[in-house]
């Protein structure tokens, strides 16, 4: 039996996400190729997310709303999704403004709570 390692590339887990690097200004030309570069990224590995940077898109805009939106489209029809890492400031409030909800990259989901967190107990409450 050889313990030899397989020539080609290497393991990756499919729960560490890829990462789709956005700089900006985006223009609307550009949106379909990083869709096309989105979904290719959920397709190698089995991955479910792709972590987007959105640290160079600038000063966010309705054009980054747009390409934001598309993404979060694309991704769940590819079966995954994205989060968001680095945005402006701004940006998690103008999502947030026109209704659209992405998960910040170090923010717990929302069906998962917050490492180190523990629900306490009162004396006297009924057991779950």
């Amino acid at each position: 039996m050889s313990s030899a390692r397989r020539a080609g590339l290497p393991h990756v887990d499919a729960r560490t996400p890829a990462v789709l690097v956005l700089t900006g200004p985006v223009t609307r030309d550009e949106v379909p190729a990083l869709c096309d570069a989105l979904r290719a990224l959920l397709a190698d590995g089995g991955r479910r997310v792709v972590v987007c940077d959105v640290g160079g898109l600038g000063p966010p805009g309705l054009g980054t709303v747009d390409l934001l939106a598309r993404l979060a489209l694309t991704a769940r029809r590819a079966g995954g999704r994205i989060r968001l890492r680095d945005p402006d400031p701004a940006l998690p409030a103008l999502l947030d403004l026109v209704g659209l909800r992405f998960e910040l990259e170090g923010q717990a989901e929302e069906r998962e709570p917050a490492l180190g967190v523990e629900e306490a107990v009162e004396t006297g409450d009924a057991p779950p």
